[in-house]
């Protein structure tokens, strides 16, 4: 047995507490397993209860025989976990560290049921279907963008896109290059990735929907909305439709100085552009009736890009000026990068806290 001191917090994405093993009921902590398989990986304490009081556990080893079975037999596919039993005040705890796994996703298999969890807060509930499609993906090693459509090469028509290669890299986009890019196959099918840089862009679920609120929160006594805009097409138009919304309401000062004036807005616009790339190349675009929202209030600039972040971790939870670059979309990225509206490096986060540090009354918030 090892003996040391448990740091023991409140539950969150990573930590449950059970007070004992609960083998008439083994899914109250199996369903845990499978969430943190699928997610970035946990630790549950048995021994523990909710109080987070130390309460011990008797038959040790037993219980240690217990769980490893019961993973075993009910985790589909296996999960990648640690046992330990570890002493604290004279009491036995078992700690069950389970691996964010990389054959997503996992699954809980009993009482006649297969279930997909992931975690939400500190519960571990059922993953909805979109976060299934993604795990099944991930697990294959495919994302979104890279998934075959429906739609041949010449279904559709890429004129803005070309003309905007060609105005960035001076080159002179080929048919080749499609398949190059990942943006088709081939079999000449158009990846989703390739949809979406299409003028007709056929997939709602891209939209933008943009407001300027009358005040700091959506419920003004006075008239809502001073301004609201829906747009649609392919990522391109919708990252120029974007910025254009904000530039339009982005309210510029000005200081006098003795030879010259310097003039100062809400939003630094390089900043803007950062935070709309990222938005765009870092949704779930199988998300159906999901959208990007763009929301400006007195005080602040709010844009919310369906999806969490890509590796199931917390925003909240992650040093901003240290997360590792994981793309959801690797193909827009790459693209995007090709079409200088981003950087390979993953800096973007970065670049945003150092542009707005000390920059404005205003805030902007990416969520």
């Amino acid at each position: 047995m090892q003996k040391l001191s448990i740091n023991l917090v409140a539950e969150t994405t990573e930590i449950e507490f059970k007070e004992n093993l609960e083998l008439k009921k083994p899914k109250s902590w199996l369903k845990t397993v499978s969430a943190f398989s699928n997610g970035i990986g946990g630790t549950i304490y048995f021994g523990v209860n909710n109080d987070r009081e130390i309460v011990g556990l008797e038959d040790t080893q037993g219980d240690v025989e217990k769980i490893s079975e019961l993973i075993k037999s009910r985790i589909e596919p296996l999960a990648n976990f640690n046992i330990a039993v570890i002493t604290q005040d004279g009491k036995n705890v078992i700690r069950l560290e389970v691996k964010q796994g990389t054959k997503t996703p996992y699954y809980y298999v009993g009482d006649g049921n297969k279930i997909v969890f992931v975690r939400i807060g500190n519960e571990s509930v059922n993953a909805p279907t979109y976060i299934i499609s993604e795990l099944v993906a991930k697990g294959e090693k495919i994302t979104y963008d890279a998934g075959i459509s429906k739609y041949n090469f010449e279904d559709l028509s890429f004129t803005l896109f070309k003309a905007t290669y060609l105005q960035k890299t001076g080159k002179k986009l080929e048919e080749s290059d499609f398949i190059s890019f990942g943006l088709m196959d081939d079999s000449r099918k158009l990846t989703y990735a390739g949809v979406l840089f299409s003028d007709q862009c056929p997939l709602l679920q891209s939209r933008i929907f943009c407001t300027r609120w009358n005040g700091l929160d959506k419920t003004s006594i006075f008239e809502d909305a001073v301004d609201d805009r829906e747009y649609s097409g392919n990522l391109i138009m919708l990252l120029e439709n974007g910025f254009n919304f904000i530039k339009n309401h982005n309210t510029k000062a000005w200081k006098k100085l003795p030879r010259t004036r310097v003039e100062y807005y809400d939003y630094n616009e390089r900043v803007i552009t950062e935070v709309l790339v990222n938005a765009l190349i870092h949704r779930m675009y199988d998300i159906i009736g999901a959208e990007i929202h763009i929301d400006i209030y007195d005080d602040r600039l709010e844009i919310s890009s369906p999806g969490g972040m890509y590796d199931g971790s917390i925003i909240q939870n992650e040093d901003i000026l240290n997360i590792p670059s994981k793309r959801r979309n690797p193909i827009i990225a790459d693209v995007f990068q090709r079409l200088d509206f981003m950087e390979r490096r993953g800096s973007g986060f970065k670049k945003i806290y150092e542009a707005i540090r000390g920059y404005g009354k205003n805030k902007i918030f990416l969520k």
